[in-house]
C-alpha cells in the first residue's frame, strides 16, 4: 500500500480531529459501541514505530498517554486498550480505547466477536473540554 491509497493518509471527511500537530493528530472515531475511542494517526506514510526517529517516537508516545490520560479522567472506563496493529492499513497508528465491563466485547479486544449483546450506553468524552485537557497536557 502506497500513501496514494492509504485511507490513514487521505482521511474520509468528515474526521473528529480533537487535536493535532506538524506530526500527528488525534481523531474521535465513529463507532456507537465505542464512544470514546480515539486514534492518534502519524502524518507520514510510515508503517512501524522503528521507522520514526527516537524523538518521533517519544513524541508519538506522549499523545498516546495523554489522550489515555484525558479519557481516564472523563469517562473512567474499567480499562484503556492501547494498540498498534496496521495489518490491514500499514499506516502507523494507535488505538486508545475506552472499555467497560459491560461492553460488547469486554474482556476480548473489541475486534474480536461479540460476547454479549450491547449494555447500558456508555460515556462520551465532553469534546470540549477533552481538546482543551489534551491541549493542556500537549503543550
Amino acid at each position: 500500500m502506497n500513501h496514494l491509497s492509504c485511507p490513514l493518509c487521505q482521511p474520509a471527511a468528515p474526521e473528529h480531529v480533537l487535536w493535532q500537530d506538524g506530526r500527528c493528530r488525534v481523531i474521535l472515531v465513529e463507532d456507537a459501541a465505542y464512544p470514546a475511542y480515539c486514534r492518534i494517526i502519524w502524518r507520514e506514510h510510515v508503517a512501524e514505530m522503528s521507522d520514526l526517529t527516537e524523538a518521533d517516537r517519544q513524541h508519538v508516545m506522549r499523545v498516546v498517554l495523554a489522550v489515555e490520560s484525558v479519557l481516564r479522567a472523563q469517562v473512567q472506563p474499567d480499562k484503556i486498550n492501547l494498540a498498534s496493529l496496521g495489518n490491514q492499513v500499514p499506516h502507523l497508528h494507535w488505538h486508545v480505547i475506552a472499555r467497560f465491563q459491560d461492553d460488547r466485547h469486554f474482556p476480548d479486544a473489541i475486534w474480536a466477536a461479540p460476547r454479549r449483546e450491547p449494555g447500558n450506553p456508555h460515556p462520551l468524552p465532553d469534546l470540549a473540554a477533552f481538546c482543551d485537557e489534551l491541549a493542556r497536557l500537549l503543550a
